[in-house]
């Protein structure tokens, strides 16, 4: 197959991303590989959509995922008809050109609709995507799988919310990524609260979540593919991350410990909670950010962390998710 992978910007793309895994593996399977940025879509009327992409040959030597970017990195961009990519992967961060490129992600979305109408498969799908630019999108799903939530620009909503809960809560940008921005506010501590809401309130709407004591332990990353868990051996793909001392965020990029998680039925269950929706809304590949039986988030633009989910469990992840791809691929060349 060609697979096409949508990312922010190639000279942004590391090594231990989880898109750098995905890209290493398929190419070891024999699929051409297409990088492409958010600004290098090109549109030449109805007929004719497509990309300055970055190209890797099948034939191409590549020994690891380090010598796969440098090569990417070498490469000069040459334009491909959206017609000769069998799979677009959308696997950038929204946020990561918010500020600098406002454009860049809702405009490459736009592109990536367009796609999809030409019968490119794109995951996930784009025109559900749209409504899941920002974690407003887990206010889709049921309500006993969602943590107590506000979501507001107004510092007098955030008082509120605070006085209503037992002892503190989480604030957090609703359109944020990598544990940027998140504080851990009580009740008896409010002397820096109107600070704090004014902070993340100037790039947009916020969102005000009860505090889970579970979340002491950490979160569980944990990945679905085309709405049921993704399961080697028996062991499901996961993580536990576990914050640092003294920080409330577990990403891993932000100091968080990564640990093997123990799934059990009680994780299982609130995962069925939302397994059906998000099949049904085209999302193949999926994140879920666990804490106690709650979701935090819906991860469903570039979940990572499936390289730390493969190493703690001894498991090949990335090639089990390439063998559905392909299958799921298969099956629709010949319908």
């Amino acid at each position: 197959m060609n697979i096409a992978f949508l990312i922010n910007q190639t000279h942004k793309e590391e090594v231990s991303f989880t898109t750098t895994l995905l890209a290493f593996k398929a190419h070891k399977r024999g699929h051409k590989i297409f990088y492409i940025g958010l600004a290098d879509f090109s549109y030449h009327g109805e007929h004719s959509v497509g990309a300055h992409c970055r190209i890797l040959e099948p034939s191409e030597e590549i020994a690891n995922e380090e010598e796969l970017m440098a090569n990417l990195r070498d490469k000069k961009k040459e334009f491909v008809d959206a017609k000769q990519m069998d799979v677009l992967w959308i696997r950038y961060d929204p946020v990561l050109d918010m500020i600098s490129r406002p454009w860049a992600s809702a405009t490459a979305l736009q592109f990536a609709q367009l796609i999809k109408r030409q019968g490119t498969w794109v995951i996930n799908d784009p025109d559900k995507l749209v409504e899941a630019t920002n974690k407003l999108y887990l206010e889709y799903f049921p309500k006993s799988i969602r943590p107590k939530t506000v979501i507001t620009r107004s510092y007098d909503d955030v008082v509120q919310f605070l006085d209503q809960q037992e002892d503190q809560i989480i604030l957090k940008p609703l359109k944020g990524s990598g544990g940027k921005n998140v504080f851990l506010l009580k009740k008896d501590e409010r002397h820096n609260l109107k600070q704090t809401v004014e902070v993340i309130a100037r790039d947009g709407y916020l969102l005000a979540q009860e505090y889970l004591p579970a979340a002491t332990n950490g979160d569980i990353r944990f990945f679905l593919v085309d709405g049921k868990p993704l399961v080697v051996d028996g062991k499901y793909a996961s993580v536990n991350r576990v914050q640092q001392k003294g920080d409330i965020r577990s990403n891993i990029h932000q100091g968080g410990k990564a640990q093997a998680a123990a799934i059990d039925d009680s994780i299982l269950h609130t995962v069925s909670q939302v397994s059906d929706k998000l099949k049904e809304d085209g999302m193949y590949f999926v994140g879920l950010d666990i804490v106690g039986d709650k979701i935090m988030e819906i991860n469903v633009f570039s979940p990572g962390a499936l390289m730390h989910a493969g190493q703690l469990n001894g498991v090949d992840y990335a090639t089990a998710l390439l063998e559905d791809i392909e299958r799921n691929y298969k099956q629709r060349s010949q319908k």
